[in-house]
């Protein structure tokens, strides 16, 4: 339904307008019973829309798409993909809608795009409907990610939409309601190729150098300008994740974005033992997306951005080879030195000390953490206490006492700033076994301990002794953890 909301609410279609070939104009199933069950209001007003309105039966239709500005025309958009290495030619939003662009307060356009809002054309037999709670696991995941300074889509709202989605068991569904630069992904380029079109390849290259990387545009070469801006954006992007131990799951091509946002929290989770190949998802069976293999993963994903791109990169297919390969060489250049700068801060150490001697400091320190198993956000929080004459809280979670003590001393030597590693190192993070107990009860209709892990992940760095077992990892009987898509 189509209507005149309240001036605040001004919904752009310049995504479907621009680029009418990855868009198809589509409407939100109907929701029986929409029923709020979180807002961010904070979001909300940086977005100029009013929470208490959104709060309303009206502005709950509005965030499952069953009103609409009159301003907006809704579409499923398209973008191929490489899936776990399988190129997927037509993947697209199978139960997502984008709503349209809105100007923050600080005049920049975000996306206002729903998820579970029912089948679009792209569905590929699957339902279109999500239940609450993978849709509330995004919410809390992105909004953490927010707080921890990590470029990523934003969650503003969930709705419970009253009707019931069949997984393994009947569950109640959801919408969320998703707030990001844009939904440009490399799968966007990917599609946009593959249809023969050049001229279209080269209107989706201009709406993402306009929409993301103005600079590109100057460039004696705008469209090899704005592949590199789109490497240096991954390879910070990358090593911001590597540092928190956030470890995605779903790394495919359509899930990488031009901007340099993460999207599509999936089957994600937070590293708690340290071990590079720590896998959670259920469905990554080689491990492909362990934790380890990120910065490769990403590295790999671009290089099929640079494929799509080569056309716009030289006439000649050599040169476009040539100039792409290039360009993706100062990838691990980049990924290398922003984890290496992140690791000197979460260390508390100078960003002038000699390479030489940090780096086989962090490296040793590594090792240490695998061979002890660990807790990766608690060791560096408890480092600082090390730094201030207190070793003993990070020393007793390592087997090897005499390696420890020989490293640390290393590590004092050369004055570890423990204010600074406060200021980087989280005290909280989305805790597997308190994200799933906060997931079942917000689906058996109880909130409360959603909102007690909101308060937590979304001021990580600030020590709150009331919420001490929001800092501490699984208790054993946990368990092996997996993680599920939700689809």
């Amino acid at each position: 339904m189509s209507v005149a909301l309240p001036p605040t609410v001004a919904l752009d279609g310049s995504f479907a307008r621009e680029l009418p070939e990855l868009a198809v104009a589509w409407q939100a199933e109907e929701a029986p019973d929409p029923r709020l069950l979180v807002l961010n209001a904070a979001l909300a007003a940086e977005l100029g829309l009013d929470p208490d309105w959104l709060r309303s039966p009206d502005g709950l239709r509005l965030l499952v798409g069953n009103l609409i500005p009159e301003s907006a025309t809704p579409v499923a958009q398209a973008y191929a993909g490489h899936q776990f290495g399988g190129y997927s030619p037509r993947l697209g939003d199978g139960r997502a809608l984008l709503l349209g662009e809105v100007v923050d307060a600080s005049g920049r356009l975000r996306d206002l795009h729903l998820k579970g809002s029912g089948r679009t054309p792209f569905a590929r037999g699957g339902d279109g409907l999500a239940a609450v709670g993978p849709m509330l696991r995004e919410y809390v995941v992105a909004e953490a990610m927010h707080a921890l300074g990590i470029p990523t889509t934003r969650s503003l709202a969930v709705v419970a939409t009253g009707r019931p989605v069949r997984r393994e068991t009947v569950l109640p569904g959801a919408v969320l309601a998703r707030v990001a630069s844009s939904h440009l992904r490399v799968g966007s380029f990917q599609y946009a190729r593959a249809t023969g079109d050049i001229g279209l390849l080269r209107r989706l290259a201009d709406h993402a150098i306009g929409r993301h990387h103005p600079d590109a545009a100057e460039a004696e070469q705008p469209y090899l300008a704005l592949f590199e801006a789109v490497v240096a954006t991954q390879a910070s992007l990358v090593a911001k994740w590597m540092l928190v131990g956030f470890i995605h799951g779903v790394m495919n091509t359509d899930n990488m974005t031009i901007s340099g946002e993460t999207i599509d929290y999936g089957p994600c989770a937070f590293l708690e033992a340290f071990d590079p190949a720590t896998v959670y998802s259920s469905i990554d069976h080689g491990g492909r997306y362990a934790y380890g293999n990120q910065p490769v993963v990403a590295e790999w994903n671009l290089a099929r951005l640079a494929e799509a791109l080569l056309p716009l990169l030289s006439d000649d297919q050599q040169q476009a080879v040539a100039l792409a390969e290039e360009s993706l060489g100062a990838f691990r250049h980049q990924y290398s030195a922003a984890w290496s700068a992140g690791m000197r801060a979460k260390l508390g150490l100078s960003h002038g000390l000699d390479e030489t001697v940090t780096s086989p400091l962090v490296g040793e320190l590594l090792t240490l953490l695998q061979q002890s198993s660990v807790d990766h956000t608690s060791f560096f929080r408890d480092l600082a206490s090390a730094a201030r004459g207190d070793a003993e809280p990070a020393r007793g979670r390592f087997l090897d006492l005499a390696a420890f003590d020989a490293w640390s001393e290393r590590w004092c030597a050369l004055d570890p700033d423990p204010g600074a590693m406060d200021r980087v190192n989280p005290a909280y993070i989305p805790r597997n076994h308190l994200v799933e107990e906060a997931l079942t009860a917000a689906t058996e209709a109880d909130l409360a301990p959603l909102e007690r892990l909101l308060e937590a992940v979304t001021d990580p760095y600030r020590a709150r002794p009331e919420l001490g077992r929001y800092a501490d990892p699984a208790p054993e009987h946990f368990g092996s953890y997996r993680t599920f898509c939700g689809t």
